[in-house]
Order: structure tokens, then C-alpha cells, then sequence
């Protein structure tokens, strides 16, 4: 039964020790958990657009903003477990976002389409900023996979904004 005991607290309490220090880890995480924020507030926008968009463009941008908010509801689990991974809590609630997101809330009442894709471009825009902020904490901790998980979204972010982008040109 001691053992039992013994293995159980030290399961409880065990330290994290994976190379990254406790400050780094959590600075990483503060990071990830705005990153987390941006993207569950562009991807609460990117549905209302879809839902909402109307006009000659409908059908087209109906079936982007699904692939797009698609993407982003799948992104959201690995940032959050990347918090996790780091010894962190997930934030997970609207005022946390809230207050943690550099993205604006959609507006009340629906815009029209060219206004959303403008919307959406300042959001993937700002998404993008958020995650490039965080490279420097992970490369000062050589933390490899929260790098990673940067360059993949980046990537997706940087190129959402320049296909939306390419609606509004003449």
C-alpha cells in the first residue's frame, strides 16, 4: 500500500522535465494561450460568415469560410495540448479569450460579403502576428515542436489572408 501511495503522489505532483524551465515554459505557454484565443475567435468569425454571407458571391465564399473554419476548429486541440504538454492550463472559456485575443469579435450584425473577406484578412492577418511573437520564446528554449506547430500555422494563416486578399483587388 505504500507504494501505491508513494507512486500516486509522485504521479500527482511530478515535476515537468523535458529541457524547457519553468519560466520558459510558462512565458511559451502565455503565448500559446493567445495564439489558442486568436484562433477560437477567427474561427467563431469564419463561421458566422459562412453563415450569414449573402450576394452574387454566396456560393464561393459559403464553401470558403466552411474549409476555412473547418481548418481552424481543428487547429485549436494541438495548440491547447501544446499548452497542456508545457504544464500549463488550456484557456477554454469566452472571457478568457476574450481577454486574451488580439482578434475582434465578430460585429453584431452581419456585413456584407467584401466587408467579411476584409474582416477575415485583418484576422488571419493578426492570427499570423501572434504566432511569429512566440518564435523567439520557443527558440530561446529550443522548443522544437512548439516552433513547429508556429510554422504550420503560419503557413496556413499567411496564405488564407492572401487568398481572401485576393478577392477585394480589381
Amino acid at each position: 500500500m505504500g507504494k501505491k501511495k508513494t507512486a500516486a503522489a509522485a504521479a500527482k505532483g511530478a515535476a515537468i522535465h523535458i529541457g524547457i524551465d519553468a519560466a520558459g515554459r510558462g512565458a511559451i505557454a502565455g503565448g500559446l494561450s493567445r495564439l489558442l484565443a486568436d484562433t477560437y475567435t477567427l474561427y467563431l468569425t469564419t463561421h458566422n460568415f459562412h453563415w450569414n454571407v449573402t450576394g452574387p458571391m454566396f456560393n464561393s465564399l459559403h464553401a470558403m469560410f466552411m474549409t476555412q473554419y473547418t481548418e481552424l476548429w481543428t487547429a485549436v486541440d494541438p495548440i491547447a495540448e501544446r499548452i497542456r504538454s508545457l504544464g500549463h492550463p488550456a484557456p477554454g472559456s469566452y472571457a478568457q479569450y476574450a481577454a486574451l485575443a488580439s482578434v475582434p469579435d465578430a460585429p453584431s450584425l452581419p456585413p456584407k460579403a467584401m466587408e467579411m473577406v476584409r474582416i477575415l484578412v485583418e484576422g488571419h492577418e493578426a492570427v499570423a502576428r501572434t504566432a511569429r511573437a512566440i518564435f523567439p520564446l520557443a527558440d530561446k528554449a529550443g522548443d522544437e515542436p512548439t516552433a513547429d506547430l508556429l510554422t504550420q500555422r503560419l503557413t496556413v494563416h499567411e496564405q488564407q489572408a492572401w487568398m481572401l486578399r485576393s478577392l477585394l483587388e480589381d
